[in-house]
C-alpha cells in the first residue's frame, strides 16, 4: 500500500506540476526597469518633462502652448515592450497620453496605445489601434476595471511573427493574429520605434470632440517609470532580425494565447468593450477577415 500510496502521490504532482506549467504557459517575460535615459530620449517640447529619482520616473506636462513626448533610441523587429504610465487626473477632457510603436515610412506598420481623457468623474477611455503597410481603421475602445490616475499600471505589447498582443498589467486586452494567407498585411519587415506622448486632440478625444480642454486646469500632467525594452535592434532599412526564431518571444509558447489569457481576454471583451471595428457594420458590411481569426466575433 505504501508504494501506491507514493505512486499516487507522484501522479499527483505531476498533473499539478503539468496544470501549473500550463497556467504559465505564454506569459512574457517580466520587464525589467530601467531609467529613462537608457532606452529613450526627449522628442520635443524639452522643457516640458520633469525628471524624478535620477530618471528613474518621469512627467509630462502638458499646457495651452505645447505638449511633449519622447522616443526610443533605436529601432526593433519584434520584442516585448512595456510602460508604467500614471495618466492625468482630475478633469482631463481633450488629452491623450499615447503609447505606441510605429515605422518611419510613408505605408507604416503602428500599434496605438491611446488613453482619452474625460471629464471629472467620467472613465477614461482605452483606444487601441493597428496599422499594416500604411492602413488603419482597426479600432477598439475600452473602460479599464479601475482608475488609471490613482496609481501606476502597465501597458505593454508582445510582437512576434505569429501575433501581437496588447496587455494591461498581465490582462491581455487585445490580439492581433498573423493573417497574411488570408490577404491581411501583417508588421513584419519595418523596424518601428516606441513613442509616447502627451498632446491636446479636443477636436475629437473625448466625445468626438464635443467637450474641451479646460485649460484653467493647465498643466496637465502624466507620469511615467519602467522604461523597459526587450527587442530586437535593427537598423531603419533592415527587412529582418537577425536573430529572429533564437529570443524567448518567438518561442512556441508564444505563438498564441494559452486557455487562460484566452478568457481573460473575452471577460474584456464583454465586459469592458465599447467599440469593436469587427462589429460596425456600417463600416464594415463585410467583416474583415482577421476578425474570425483574433475570435472578435
Amino acid at each position: 500500500m505504501g508504494s501506491r500510496r507514493v505512486g499516487v502521490l507522484t501522479l499527483s504532482l505531476v498533473i499539478v506540476a503539468s496544470l501549473v506549467s500550463a497556467a504559465m504557459c505564454g506569459v512574457p517575460r517580466r520587464p525589467v526597469d530601467v531609467q529613462f535615459g537608457r532606452n529613450y530620449v526627449p522628442t520635443w517640447a524639452f522643457d516640458h518633462i520633469k525628471y524624478f529619482n535620477g530618471g528613474s520616473e518621469i512627467q509630462l506636462h502638458l499646457d495651452k502652448y505645447t505638449g511633449t513626448g519622447f522616443q526610443s533610441k533605436g529601432s526593433y523587429l519584434f520584442g516585448h515592450f512595456s510602460m508604467y504610465i500614471k495618466m492625468v487626473p482630475g478633469d482631463s477632457a481633450g488629452t491623450v497620453t499615447a503609447f505606441y510603436l510605429s515605422s518611419q515610412t510613408a505605408e507604416h506598420d503602428e500599434i496605438d496605445f491611446e488613453f482619452l481623457g474625460n471629464r471629472t468623474g467620467q472613465p477614461y477611455i482605452l483606444q487601441t489601434n493597428v496599422f499594416t503597410g500604411g492602413k488603419g481603421d482597426r479600432e477598439q475602445r475600452i473602460y479599464l476595471w479601475f482608475d488609471p490616475t490613482k496609481e501606476y499600471h502597465r501597458y505593454s505589447v508582445l510582437w512576434n511573427l505569429y501575433q501581437v498582443v496588447f496587455f494591461v498589467d498581465d490582462v491581455p486586452i487585445r490580439v492581433f493574429k498573423n493573417c497574411k494567407d488570408l490577404g491581411v498585411k501583417f508588421p513584419f519587415d519595418q523596424p518601428m520605434k516606441i513613442y509616447n506622448s502627451l498632446w491636446n486632440a479636443d477636436d475629437w478625444a473625448t466625445r468626438g470632440g464635443l467637450e474641451k480642454t479646460d485649460w484653467s486646469k493647465a498643466p496637465f500632467i502624466a507620469s511615467y517609470k519602467g522604461f523597459h525594452i526587450d527587442g530586437c535592434e535593427a537598423s531603419v532599412e533592415a527587412k529582418f532580425c537577425s536573430t529572429q526564431g533564437k529570443r524567448w518571444w518567438d518561442q512556441q509558447e508564444f505563438r498564441d494565447l494559452d486557455a487562460l489569457q484566452w478568457r481573460r481576454l473575452r471577460w474584456v471583451r464583454q465586459k469592458f468593450t465599447i467599440y469593436n471595428y469587427c462589429n460596425d457594420r456600417k463600416r464594415y458590411p463585410t467583416l474583415p477577415p482577421e476578425c474570425f481569426r483574433d475570435r472578435d466575433i
